[in-house]
């Protein structure tokens, strides 16, 4: 008898979206859907990609992904989890459990909030600056 392997719902929120640089990595995940996190957040501007910290005042838009365990292995490598950004459980607004990435709040200063708190929107926006 085969074992089911293990899944994963990860929510993504920046270079790993659909139409994004890195979304390549997720080919084969199931997409679950647009999801956005509870207004405790804060979406910042770390010049190529966002960074997410835990504690502000924003919902951030995202996409939610079911990965299996290489697939999740592969976006930890892509992400430096733990030592640059750490993977860790959120809620998100409707009530869901998910994992995703975070940055340590320390290492963010300088780095503009994105108040949207959507990366496509605020890459939109940076093009007409």
């Amino acid at each position: 008898m085969k074992r089911a392997s293990t899944s994963t719902r990860v929510f993504v929120y920046g270079t790993l979206l659909s139409g994004e640089p890195n979304h390549r990595l997720l080919r084969g995940a199931r997409l679950i859907g647009p999801a956005r996190t509870r207004p405790r957040f804060t979406l910042h501007d770390y010049g190529p990609f966002p960074a997410l910290a835990s504690g502000g005042k924003h919902a951030v838009e995202g996409e939610v992904y079911e990965v299996d365990a290489p697939m999740l292995a592969a976006l930890d490598r892509l992400e430096g989890h733990p030592r640059f950004y750490r993977r860790t459980p959120i809620t998100l607004d409707e009530g869901a459990r998910v994992e995703a990435y975070l940055f340590p709040k320390a290492r963010l200063a300088g780095c503009p909030a994105i108040e949207s708190g959507s990366w496509r929107q605020h890459i939109q926006e940076r093009k007409s600056w």
